[in-house]
């Protein structure tokens, strides 16, 4: 376990971050740790087809008393892909936080979650939530359903391309993808998501899903797995959404909504309605922004996220300190056993 430090002023100061590698069945996940690590750190899992670099622009502005612990999902960014011919599913994805949990021995887990991963998050909190103690949730609040025939369609539409996109991974160890210069992949990116992403954010998200061409000195091709776009999501009737937002009771849930987004919408509400109702820590915050808002209006977002953060994992005083001002805890014999008792975080 790596020991706090301090300044020449004996003031604590926040640790920097580590990358990790967290082993898994097909491969590993990479991560990086931001900040402190003497306590259990809040779990962040990004969107679809994005990475953790959407969080760069939050991390900076919340409480120093937690760390993040950010992950690239299978698939995403610099973690292994699935192997040719799986594809990729949501309960991959779950099984993910339950792994990293068992990695680190965590009896309960913080969740932050955007987009595709706060669906995710939802569905986590409905079967486990006694072992959540908190989530943030960006601009999602409840599973996507379709109606049986467009159900249908999707599934067949889905598989279909999968086929193409995993015989295009296959060729892909043969062949490099084709490739861009940096400001053409920063405009698929921007209206790939709809322009949620601010254009000049998009370098957070291309950071860790291109790779430099061989060929082509100057260019650079997309280095996420393709076959991503296609993942089957875990679908649901409003009746089962419904009876999955019944059981998540006592959890502290906080959900921002972009202003300008679309995803938390008029068939959200029976589900937000039950939140509201069996959960006296639910929240709900509308900041400007659109789907991404997190990462184009963080100030808005840390705004909302750090007194949730405060009021329901607050400062163990004895560990880690947010003021200036405050004396560094002293290293006595008494203090030093119950570091030992909290070993596992």
């Amino acid at each position: 376990m790596t020991t706090r430090q301090t300044d020449s002023n004996g003031m604590l100061e926040q640790e920097p971050t580590m990358d990790v590698r967290i082993n898994m069945p097909w491969g590993y996940v990479v991560g990086r740790w931001h900040g402190n690590r003497q306590v259990r750190p809040i779990l962040a899992l990004h969107g679809w087809l994005d990475n953790m670099g959407t969080w760069n622009e939050l991390l900076p502005l919340l409480p120093e008393h937690l760390g993040v612990l950010c992950i690239d999902m299978p698939g995403h960014g610099y973690s292994s892909k699935m192997p040719e011919g799986i594809a990729y599913h949501a309960v991959d994805y779950l099984c993910v936080i339950l792994r990293i949990m068992e990695e680190y021995g965590w009896q309960k887990v913080s969740l932050m979650a955007h987009s595709m991963s706060a669906m995710l998050c939802f569905i986590f909190a409905s079967l486990y939530p006694n072992r959540l103690d908190m989530l943030i949730s960006i601009d999602i609040v409840r599973t996507r359903y379709r109606q049986p025939a467009s159900q249908i369609d999707y599934l067949r539409t889905n598989i279909e391309r999968y086929m193409v996109e995993d015989e295009r991974f296959a060729n892909a160890k043969r062949a490099e993808p084709p490739s861009y210069t940096y400001e053409e992949l920063e405009l698929v990116l921007y209206e790939g998501s709809q322009r949620s992403v601010a254009l000049e954010n998009c370098k957070h998200i291309l950071e860790r899903n291109i790779a430099k061409s061989t060929k082509y000195p100057d260019k650079y091709y997309f280095s996420r797995d393709g076959r991503c776009k296609y993942y089957f999501e875990f679908h649901t009737s409003p009746p089962f959404a419904a009876e999955l937002a019944k059981t998540i009771r006592n959890v502290p849930y906080c959900v921002i909504k972009g202003s300008e987004s679309n995803f938390i919408d008029e068939e959200s509400q029976e589900v937000i309605d039950i939140l509201r109702e069996n959960n006296p820590h639910f929240e709900l915050h509308v900041v400007p922004g659109t789907h991404h808002v997190h990462l184009n209006n963080a100030t808005g977002v840390a705004e909302v996220i750090n007194p949730f953060i405060q009021r329901h994992r607050p400062p163990l005083l004895e560990s880690w300190t947010v003021e200036e001002d405050f004396a560094a805890v002293v290293e006595d014999e008494e203090n030093v056993k119950r570091r030992k008792r909290k070993s596992n975080l």
